[in-house]
């Protein structure tokens, strides 16, 4: 295991009712001017804005409402947030939905709180932003884990980017599983396994050694799989639900990473797929992983083998450790299709080999990776999703 220093700033209020419990403490510490950050609407049909901003006006707050953050929020949309922030002298956001609404408001909680634009600052001049407005987030759907870090992914539309951007850490979450109830199942499904993607890309990361680390990511990738598999049968099933909300918590709130330089270059490579298509992020990483770790494995048989056997109970007798490794990402396509994602571009609408070629030229080659992907190789294992 690597060296390490371990802090969290984010405090966690999970269960039943933690919203009702818990807010209003919250919003004893902040500010009067509260905007209130969500996506498109569902949060109004299935009465959870309406709990919101009950406690919001039981506790003497001006709601600055700031509805229609995309499942890919834009920087645009970050600049729109950013102004009004400024115009209506915002001094907390509160962000109610998942992770697309909680990524735009870290960032939109950097830019309100300077002239510097912060993807110039980022990119252009390789800073980080050291103002913030406070933010606290409200999870109504879970699998990103972005209530758990300042790491946000916005698409600039402009320069065709969909990529990182440092902003602020929320100061609370809360996590109350019935707030996912009323949502379609391919989203549950899909931010599932985005929750299983950021487990895998940590435990193929750096070291590959045997390390704490990787034995609790282990628990919490074979849980994930237990409980979508739970929810395909009984959906509404609150157990399963809370499991995979804490599951999604944990593979983004540190512990998970402790001692390991994470891998993450099948993100990287979804997230320029999404700046080309807007595509649905958990349903691109369900494509990209079986043919990414049938180019990754042999750079890393012990590991994947590991994982075959501990994750997916594949049985080593009589299997070299390659082929051990190679039953495992076999295991993790058959699971892919059972669960109803799919399994090639085609099904997602994505036909046009140009598109993939960019997505090859432009996204990060990671340097935590097992194996150093060149840009050619990352083509042909797009071309082979098709």
């Amino acid at each position: 295991m690597n060296d390490f220093v371990y802090s969290y700033p984010t405090k966690v209020y999970f269960g039943v009712g933690a919203a009702a419990k818990h807010l209003p403490g919250e919003l004893a510490k902040v500010g009067k001017t509260v905007l209130l950050a969500y996506g498109g609407g569902s949060v109004k049909r299935n009465g959870v804005y309406d709990e919101i901003c009950g406690i919001l006006q039981a506790a003497g707050k001006t709601v600055v409402d700031f509805p229609g953050v995309m499942p890919n929020p834009t920087y645009a949309k970050v600049q729109e947030g950013a102004a009004l922030c400024r115009e209506r002298g915002v001094d907390f956001i509160l962000a109610v939905g998942g992770g697309s609404v909680f990524d735009c408001c870290k960032v939109i909680a950097a830019q309100a709180m300077t002239d510097k634009d912060i993807w110039e600052l980022e990119y252009a001049d390789h800073g980080t932003p050291t103002a913030f407005l406070p933010m606290g987030a409200v999870v109504t759907a879970s699998g990103t884990g972005a209530e758990m870090n300042n790491g946000a992914v916005i698409t600039n539309e402009e320069k065709k980017i969909k990529g990182a951007v440092w902003g602020a850490s929320a100061s609370f979450a809360i996590l109350d599983p019935t707030y996912t109830l009323s949502l379609p199942m391919k989203q549950v499904i899909s931010g599932a396994f985005d929750t299983l993607s950021h487990c895998m890309e940590t435990y193929f990361g750096m070291p590959g050694a045997d390390n704490l680390s990787d034995r609790m990511n282990e628990a919490v990738m074979v849980s994930v799989i237990e409980n979508i598999r739970v929810l395909l049968h009984d959906n509404l099933n609150l157990t399963a639900r809370s499991e995979l909300e804490w599951a999604s918590a944990m593979a983004e709130n540190g512990i998970l990473k402790i001692g390991k330089v994470t891998d993450f270059q099948g993100h990287q490579i979804e997230h320029q797929l999404g700046a080309y298509t807007d595509c649905n992020h958990g349903c691109g990483l369900a494509v990209i992983h079986p043919a990414l770790y049938r180019h990754m494995y042999r750079e890393a048989p012990a590991r994947f083998a590991r994982f075959a056997q501990v994750v997916w109970g594949v049985d080593p007798a009589g299997r070299t450790e390659e082929e051990t490794a190679l039953a495992g990402i076999d295991a993790l396509a058959a699971f892919i299709k059972e669960i109803g994602l799919p399994t090639t571009f085609t099904e997602m609408g994505i036909t046009d080999e140009s598109v993939l070629r960019a997505t090859a030229d432009t996204c990060n080659l990671t340097a935590g990776c097992c194996k150093k992907f060149d840009r050619e190789e990352i083509f042909q294992l797009l071309k082979e999703c098709l």
